[in-house]
């Protein structure tokens, strides 16, 4: 069991995506960048919301994402917004 971070709400491993910062040879500078880690294996601290806009969305305004990977300031969800709508088609 796992709680995603935007709608606080628990649900099993495989109903989640994982988010995870890239890593910092691929990043340039500027905010760091969220991507989503559908296989659930690339290394470091992951944050996990509902495979929905708008569970990333609250995240975002509540600041969750960054908190839950404890990094400081904001970060670029650009990538996960892309997956997401991805998804949707």
């Amino acid at each position: 069991m796992r709680t995603c971070v935007g709608c606080r709400k628990r649900d099993l491993r495989s109903a989640l995506l994982r988010l995870v910062l890239e890593q910092s040879g691929d990043v340039p500078r500027g905010q760091p960048r969220v991507v989503a880690d559908v296989r659930g294996s690339k290394p470091g601290r992951g944050a996990w919301i509902h495979p929905v806009s708008a569970c990333l969305e609250l995240a975002d305004r509540r600041r969750a994402v960054p908190r839950a990977l404890r990094v400081t300031g904001p970060v670029d969800l650009a990538g996960v917004r892309d997956h997401l709508e991805q998804q949707d088609r």
